[in-house]
Formats: structure tokens, C-alpha cells, sequence
């Protein structure tokens, strides 16, 4: 990885990730999700979302959300990282009142309607190493390193 893979994480974002000491990051405002590459935010946009964020973003807050997802639509590599499962969502292990299959659907559109990527990743810590393996793909991508560094398992 080049010295100038930089995350980038907004000024917003209310819960950080704590990425591996590899990674250097710098808080600025994204137009755009949570996190970003340096020097690529009209690229890459990463929306971070807890379990209960994400519920609440396809119940009470659904226009706010959708709007936002419409703005990354530009964003070839976009993203929504949910910090929990579909089983969570279908065990409604959530404190919403908003059915689980509101939710389940409401992902579906996005899904399709909004062609927006939506990734289950189970909890915290498994979000925040996905995003960062994500960032890293994405700025490789970017760049045009050698992916070769890489192996099957997307290790390094």
C-alpha cells in the first residue's frame, strides 16, 4: 500500500472506526457517507450505520435517508456498512418499532431502486475491518497498484 492511502473520516461521524495502525486517517467533511479516500471522495463514499441507525433510516428518517443515498448515486463506489446481521433484522433485535420486513424491503430497494450496495457485517469490529479492506481494494483499484499483492483471500 502507498504512503498516501489516506481514509478520510467526516467531521460528523459520531463513533469513528479505530482502524489497524496501518492506516492513516484525517477527519474533514465528506459531501458524502462517512468515510472516503484522500484525494477520491467523488469516487468512494463508505455510510456507516449501527443496527439502530439503519432501522431508524428506513422508518422515521426514511426521506432524509433516501435523499442521502440519491446524492451518492453519482459515487461509483458506494456503500452502505450496517453493524449487524439480516438475522438481527429478522429477530428484530433492534428497539424500532418498524417491522423487520419493512426493513428487509426498504434494503431490497436500495438494493435495486437505488442500485446503493447494502453489506450486513454482524457487529462493530467486523464493519470496521471490512470498510478498511474495502477502502484498500478501492484505492488499489484506483491507483492501478498491483493487485497482485494480493491474494485469493484478499490478504496482503
Amino acid at each position: 500500500m502507498q504512503k498516501n492511502f489516506i481514509i478520510i473520516v467526516d467531521t460528523r461521524e459520531q463513533r469513528p472506526y479505530g482502524f489497524s495502525a496501518s492506516v492513516s486517517t484525517v477527519k474533514r467533511a465528506l459531501s458524502e457517507g462517512d468515510y472516503s479516500l484522500d484525494g477520491f471522495e467523488h469516487l468512494v463514499a463508505v455510510e456507516r450505520k449501527s443496527l439502530e441507525d439503519y432501522a431508524s433510516s428506513l422508518s422515521c428518517d426514511r426521506e432524509r435517508f433516501l435523499c442521502e443515498i440519491g446524492r451518492m448515486a453519482s459515487i461509483p463506489h458506494r456503500l452502505v456498512v450496517v453493524e449487524g446481521s439480516l438475522t438481527d433484522i429478522l429477530g428484530w433485535k433492534y428497539r424500532s418499532g418498524i417491522h423487520p420486513n419493512s426493513i428487509l424491503g426498504g434494503t431490497i430497494a436500495l438494493l435495486v431502486d437505488q442500485q446503493t450496495p447494502v453489506v450486513f457485517c454482524g457487529d462493530r469490529q467486523i464493519a470496521c475491518r471490512f470498510t478498511e479492506e474495502y477502502l484498500k481494494r478501492v484505492y488499489r483499484k484506483l491507483t492501478n497498484e498491483s493487485l497482485a499483492k494480493t491474494d485469493e483471500a484478499g490478504h496482503q
